[in-house]
């Protein structure tokens, strides 16, 4: 049995399609304020000036976010599952690290939205008797999702505890 006093990064990244997933995400939150703004440009000229100044505060940001926050977030997310507990690493600004011993594990659930199953990805949502709430683990493989929330099941329900 893992001493979970000995603190220590997870161990295994997310699946490498999840920049592409977190960038399809960022271009879907982006692209339309840029193209309702330019195309606003183009249509009503006495405007122009104030949204073209408009559109230059939104685009670049927005650029920025599109090329950059995919890759930092794969740099951080990180997860793993032991027979004590599930580690946790998230987050591209604020960092959130969190391990959640299996006694305090009471649900376990896989989400799939209609961009991670068209990248063939999934997410882990692990509910827990905390009042810092759930666990997620996004951005992992499919079959993995499903086979990572059958183990996790299995060991959370053969560990002694009642999750609260």
């Amino acid at each position: 049995m893992q001493n979970l006093d000995s603190l220590r990064p997870p161990r295994h990244p997310v699946d490498p399609r999840a920049v592409r997933w977190w960038t399809a995400q960022a271009l879907v939150w982006t692209v339309p304020p840029v193209l309702l703004l330019a195309a606003g440009a183009l249509i009503f000229a006495p405007a122009r000036p104030w949204l073209l100044a408009a559109l230059a505060v939104v685009a670049i940001p927005s650029a920025l976010y599109v090329a950059f926050m995919p890759r930092a977030r794969y740099r951080v997310h990180r997860w793993e599952v032991t027979d004590d507990a599930v580690y946790t690493s998230a987050g591209w600004i604020w960092q959130r690290w969190r391990v959640v011993p299996m006694s305090r594990v009471q649900t376990v659930d896989t989400v799939r939205g209609p961009l991670q199953r068209a990248f063939g990805l999934s997410g882990l949502v692990v509910t827990t008797a905390s009042s810092a709430g759930a666990v997620r683990v996004q951005g992992l493989d499919h079959r993995l999702g499903a086979d990572l929330a059958e183990q996790l099941t299995e060991i959370a329900h053969a560990h002694p505890g009642d999750a609260t």
